[in-house]
């Protein structure tokens, strides 16, 4: 039997070739809750209520915040810069460049605490001074990198933001992030945040008007393990969940592993579910379509044969500057589609 970890670990990263965990009970105050208040300055009294349902307060405004890579990227499109002192999680890829999950982060002037799934070290955190820690939370009460084994030696020394990245649509992660970031010292009407803003908005439409001009087309959002081809739920991931408010029609698995994040099928059966457009997480710890070439089953998709493979953000950053260009993205992808069946 899996110990809980190893399930979360299966159940998250599972679908998405590697995460953490299987979202039970939305928590009440995930989305309206107690909202942030902001300091009077940088000097006063800070408090945020995360969605957990914790009100977090500190003396002063966090001045130093560790975040998970994308979690730090999000706030830095949202107007945060130097209070970011250090990042958890993909930051920087073998060759030595910067991973797509950094965003704008200028990586080379913070500390990287661990670059993988379960690496972080916990003397890089205390030296960094911390005054906040902020991260996903797909599993209830559970810190997305933060690992269990080594939590609580971490969460004593800072206070921590959780912000709920599952069974809601993006939407709400982002104005959560947005929240907050305005908690921390961010302008949100700073002409940065409100053109992307604008952007999103745009991108948002671009998707509906795709769909409408080229109704039917199914679309299947995916990941590729050696031995798993992991079929996600829309009824769960929070792009998903929103590409479906938007009028994409996305498959939906329908015999769910533990957390009902995805279906896992064996190569044999890859072509349970007919799609038309498949999204394939692009990320490193997931097969890419140049891996999966030598799999006949995968070869053998009716969206393989016709070249209607795209990459898919499994784990998008959440802010609007970076969920615009996925929102683009999806809408060319759409338009261009053919009905194979």
């Amino acid at each position: 039997m899996l110990s809980s970890t190893s399930a979360r670990r299966l159940s998250r990263r599972g679908l998405l070739a590697g995460g953490a965990a299987a979202f039970g009970l939305l928590l009440t105050g995930c989305g309206d809750g107690d909202p942030a208040a902001p300091s009077s300055g940088d000097g006063g009294p800070w408090t945020f209520t995360d969605d957990r349902g914790e009100k977090v307060s500190a003396e002063n405004r966090p001045a130093r915040v560790v975040a998970f890579t994308g979690t730090a990227a999000a706030l830095v499109d949202f107007g945060l810069d130097k209070q970011i002192v250090g990042v958890f999680g993909e930051t920087k890829r073998a060759d030595g460049t910067t991973d797509p999950q950094a965003g704008d982060l200028n990586v080379e002037s913070m500390e990287i605490l661990g670059n993988v799934w379960g690496e972080f070290s916990v003397e890089k955190y205390a030296a960094s001074r911390p005054e906040l820690l902020v991260t996903h939370m797909y599993d209830p009460g559970a810190l997305w990198y933060v690992p269990d084994e080594s939590k609580d030696k971490i969460l004593p020394l800072a206070p921590s933001v959780a912000i709920t990245t599952a069974r809601v649509p993006m939407t709400t992660p982002i104005e959560r992030y947005a929240r907050l970031a305005e908690s921390l010292g961010a302008d949100l009407s700073a002409k940065k945040v409100t053109d992307a803003k604008a952007r999103f908005e745009a991108a948002a439409e671009s998707v509906r008007q795709a769909v409408k001009a080229n109704p039917g087309i199914k679309v299947m959002a995916a990941s590729g393990s050696p031995d798993l081809f992991y079929v996600s739920n829309p009824k769960v991931s929070t792009d998903l969940m929103y590409f479906a408010e938007l009028g994409v029609d996305i498959v939906v698995p329908t015999k769910l592993e533990s957390g009902d994040y995805f279906e896992a099928l064996s190569w044999e059966n890859a072509g349970k579910f007919p799609a038309d457009l498949i999204l394939l997480d692009n990320r490193s710890t997931a097969l890419q379509p140049k891996d999966l070439a030598a799999k006949p089953t995968w070869a053998q998709l009716p969206a393989v044969k016709a070249n209607q493979v795209t990459p898919w953000d499994a784990v998008p950053r959440f802010s609007y500057a970076g969920a615009a260009p996925l929102l683009e993205h999806l809408a060319t992808a759409i338009r261009s589609a053919k009905k194979l069946s």
